[in-house]
């Protein structure tokens, strides 16, 4: 129950998060072939359980300080456009009269956007505000104590809201998450209504829980796997912690002045959710679980033959060794249980240092699912942009790849 909204069964696992159930894979191993102290001082289990803890609890912070911070960080760079403007001559400012205005403005709806991250931060249950301020006062004078990768996941996450929880992000939808809906209806179309919660639906790298959600609202059970602690949060604070449709305004797309058609529509507020998810069907059973894909379920005999169906969307591409994910995949999924793929292949540690990374093309990828052993199906070609501002002179448009495939 909150705020007297009832959301069946919607829970978030993870390990060390004090509001959270337990459930999360670990995610930092210690190496025994790398150690090279006595043999007789390597450490015990527990020890290590302590040890991953600590480096999870670390990660929180992390994440959390930058959601914290963002105002800060947002508002210096903001500042830069002044001291260029002021730069300039005064023949060209009088050119532009209202563009410090515009400036101003922007400051006041980082603003805006700064309380709803904290509202995301005290969802979180992990630090107190009385804590968070103390932070932010220990490091006033100071550079902000993160990255500008930590920010640039910050903004990605306020432009996830808009693909996954607002009227403007409807027709990313459309072109990504119905065409799994409409294979999950195909599939199960001669199944009564009151008996889908049987079926058990898993959505790895389930973002904001949005297509999670809409599986759920078919009747269908559903959990969402996901990694990233920016997306986890905020999925926590979007499901369990509002309690009226639109009832936060976020202006997502103020950080950049390039490709804007115009200065309205970059200032404008996108409000979220556009609709509440608290009215799931009674059958229908919602959690999320953090953590690496392959660690929670592919090291983990309990989920081999679990799931009806797996729900991939714009996620196979993350993996660093993509024929595991396939697998794992087929691993999990009961005979003739289904896999239905929608997304590009933009491999995410590609080119990254340090990172191993195995890159495939569409037909290596179809080809090793075949001898893996799954049957694909329905194949077709879907443009789909992501997380991409919807009145931008800019669009990034994916070919993605849709298909089902049958263990067989």
């Amino acid at each position: 129950m909150r705020d007297g909204v009832t959301c069946p069964a919607l829970i978030v696992h993870c390990v060390s998060c004090h509001t959270f159930q337990s459930t999360m894979a670990h995610n930092h191993h210690h190496d025994s072939e790398s150690y090279h102290g006595d043999p007789l001082d390597t450490p015990s289990p527990t020890e290590e359980r302590e040890s991953d803890e600590i480096e999870e609890q670390k990660h929180f912070q992390k994440v959390l300080m930058a959601l914290a911070f963002y105002r800060r960080h947002s508002l210096i760079m903001n500042n830069r456009r002044r001291h260029d403007y002021n730069l300039i001559s005064q023949h060209h400012k009088k050119l532009l009269p209202d563009y410090l205005q515009k400036v101003d403005q922007v400051d006041k709806l980082i603003e805006e956007n700064a309380l709803v991250l904290k509202e995301i931060v005290k969802a979180s249950g992990i630090f107190s505000e009385t804590e968070v301020q103390a932070s932010i006062m220990n490091n006033r004078g100071k550079k902000p104590p993160v990255s500008p990768s930590d920010m640039d996941k910050v903004r990605s996450t306020l432009k996830q809201f808009v693909r996954d929880w607002s009227k403007e992000g409807e027709p990313e939808r459309q072109a990504a998450y119905e065409p799994i809906l409409n294979e999950l209806e195909s599939i199960y179309k001669n199944m009564p209504l009151e008996e889908r919660g049987q079926v058990r639906v898993l959505v790895p790298g389930a973002g904001l829980g949005r297509l999670a959600f809409e599986i759920c609202n078919r009747g269908f059970s559903c959990q969402g796997n996901e990694f990233s602690f920016y997306m986890l949060f905020s999925s926590n604070f979007i499901l369990n912690r509002v309690s009226a449709p639109e009832e936060f305004s976020i202006y997502p797309f103020i950080h950049s002045f390039s490709n804007i058609r115009d200065s309205e529509q970059q200032l404008a507020p996108i409000k979220i959710p556009d609709v509440l998810p608290s009215s799931l069907p009674p059958t229908a059973d919602f959690s999320m679980v953090a953590g690496d894909f392959v660690e929670v379920y592919g090291d983990n005999d309990k989920s081999e033959g679990q799931w009806d169906v797996v729900a991939t969307c714009f996620f196979i591409d993350t993996a660093k060794n993509i024929i595991r994910y396939l697998e794992v995949i087929h691993k999990i999924l009961k005979p003739g249980g289904s896999w239905i793929n929608i997304g590009p292949l933009l491999y995410h540690f590609e080119n990254t240092p340090g990172e191993n990374s195995i890159e495939l093309s569409l037909a290596e990828v179809k080809e090793i699912a075949e001898k893996i052993g799954f049957t694909i199906t329905n194949e077709k070609t879907i443009p789909s942009t992501y997380t991409s501002n919807p009145n931008s002179m800019l669009k990034y448009v994916y070919e993605c790849s849709f298909w089902k495939a049958t263990k067989k």
